[in-house]
């Protein structure tokens, strides 16, 4: 993460919310279809869960943060579990900085699935911090979603998530229920804590606000009645916009070649 050093403007609707690239992060979500994926993002962003099931082919979301004056932003990817696209995959890797590995409890293939992608991610990082010589932490949480479910129909031990995480710091092993909203907020102030990240982040350490204060909201002075007692603030950007595969390639292959010590992604669609 050290190499941000350049400012980021995110534009939503009448507010200019300008983010130190050094404070700009992308959260990646894997795993394989049916698991919860987008469940587990829906209740970061807005603590909802949603029965029905809509196939994704990817998502993206962003959210800006103003926490005690400093603003942050992440941006979450959240990916499709069918991978048609490989190469885009391994580009979603390449340029993510915390990861969240996703299987269900009760889907056994789901599990074998997530110790591909564990490998994968830890090949094609490394990978890259050999060309760049970085020395940065790869912090990633792998979770077992649907614990809600009765035991009769659990399919992958405790013990076998735990394995994963067991030789690595920077890799922590949560069973969680987006459905019933279990342990969800933990995985995430872990996460967070582990990418050295504020912990006030997470869903239930911040206050939420929506865009009609966007105004405001980089303000460092920024006080209203409702939440003068809360040095943490959140908001979701509703018109935020996937960087572009080219300025992704751009990126990274700045970042290969090391023409700058900055690092600024374009906020446009995908080509």
């Amino acid at each position: 993460f050290q190499d941000r050093a350049m400012m980021k403007t995110m534009s939503g609707g009448n507010c200019n919310l300008n983010v130190p690239a050094k404070n700009s992060y992308r959260m990646v979500v894997l795993g394989a279809s049916r698991v919860g994926k987008s469940s587990i993002v829906s209740r970061f962003l807005n603590g909802r869960f949603d029965d029905q099931y809509t196939p994704t082919i990817e998502d993206f979301h962003r959210k800006v943060y103003n926490i005690r004056g400093d603003m942050y932003q992440l941006d979450i990817l959240d990916t499709s579990g069918n991978h048609p696209f490989p190469a885009m995959r391994r580009l979603s890797i390449l340029t993510g900085d915390v990861f969240i590995l996703v299987f269900s409890l009760d889907n056994r293939e789901s599990f074998d699935e997530v110790k591909r992608l564990q490998k994968q991610i830890l090949e094609v990082k490394s990978c890259l911090k050999n060309k760049t010589k970085e020395s940065a932490d790869l912090p990633m949480v792998i979770c077992g979603n649907k614990n809600d479910h009765s035991e009769i129909y659990r399919k992958v031990r405790t013990d076998e998530g735990e394995d994963l995480v067991s030789s690595d710091e920077n890799c922590a092993y949560f069973e969680v229920s987006a459905k019933k909203n279990t342990n969800v907020d933990e995985m995430f102030y872990v996460l967070f804590s582990m990418a050295k990240l504020p912990h006030e982040m997470s869903p239930s350490l911040h206050r939420k606000i929506s865009i009609q204060y966007s105004d405001t909201f980089h303000q460092k002075s920024f006080r209203m009645r409702r939440v003068k007692d809360m040095d943490a603030y959140g908001m979701i950007s509703p018109f935020a916009r996937r960087p572009s595969v080219n300025s992704d390639l751009k990126y990274i292959k700045s970042k290969v070649l090391r023409e700058g010590q900055s690092r600024e992604r374009e906020k446009c669609t995908v080509q």
